[in-house]
């Protein structure tokens, strides 16, 4: 496993979940780092992401509400996720690109390089 999530769980609406994500030692130089979820019946969907240039990138419906942040030293990513909605309910997987440029904030799901397995979060009502 390239990529190892942790953080998921069940809670209810209005409560907070931090994400994290590790980077093994056998994962290269990334230029990039974000987060997709995936609610059943749907598609795969980037929510948040930062590069190595600093850029970050939110979508319109977490936008507020989560915040991205680094650690290179750790190589570790985390997702801060506040005032949680039902809607939010999803797999979140971790990913990432591979390179060592600045990096883009916003790829499509099939140009990840790196995959986590994905963890699980559940808002209640």
């Amino acid at each position: 496993v390239q990529l190892v999530e942790s953080g998921g769980g069940l809670v209810q609406a209005g409560e907070s979940l931090r994400l994290s994500c590790a980077a093994s030692e056998s994962v290269g130089s990334v230029n990039s780092m974000g987060w997709f979820r995936q609610a059943s019946g749907k598609g795969r969907e980037l929510i948040a992401s930062i590069s190595n240039g600093g850029r970050i990138y939110y979508a319109d419906s977490v936008k507020d509400r989560f915040t991205i942040s680094k650690d290179d030293a750790r190589r570790t990513m985390y997702l801060q996720m506040n005032s949680l909605k039902p809607e939010d309910t999803a797999m979140y997987y971790c990913a990432a690109q591979g390179g060592s440029g600045l990096g883009v904030v916003i790829w499509a799901e099939d140009e990840t390089d790196y995959w986590g397995q994905g963890t699980q979060v559940t808002v209640s009502s």
